[in-house]
């Protein structure tokens, strides 16, 4: 996640709203094409933000020709933690 100087930052409502529109569309779309679906505006700015959060936390993923795609699977992670598969550390 890039640190830069950001004038507005996500509510929770927006990043959840980004999420749903990504989950229900993973593949298909762009990430201009995404933002431009969103029900209500959201500042470019703002919404790459939210980008930069998803790529980072491992929810999305980007494909050769841009689309974005969810990756997000918390059932597995369940399992794998269940099956005791994690590093403790």
């Amino acid at each position: 996640m890039n640190i830069k100087k950001i004038l507005h930052y996500p509510r929770l409502d927006t990043v959840l709203m980004v999420e749903k529109i990504i989950e229900d569309t993973s593949g298909e779309f762009t990430k201009k094409q995404v933002w431009d679906r969103l029900p209500r505006k959201v500042m470019y700015q703002t919404y790459s933000v939210i980008i930069d959060y998803l790529l980072h936390s491992g929810k999305i993923a980007v494909d050769k020709e841009g689309k974005i795609c969810w990756i997000w699977n918390p059932n597995l992670i369940k399992r794998l933690e269940k099956e005791n598969l994690f590093y403790d550390g």
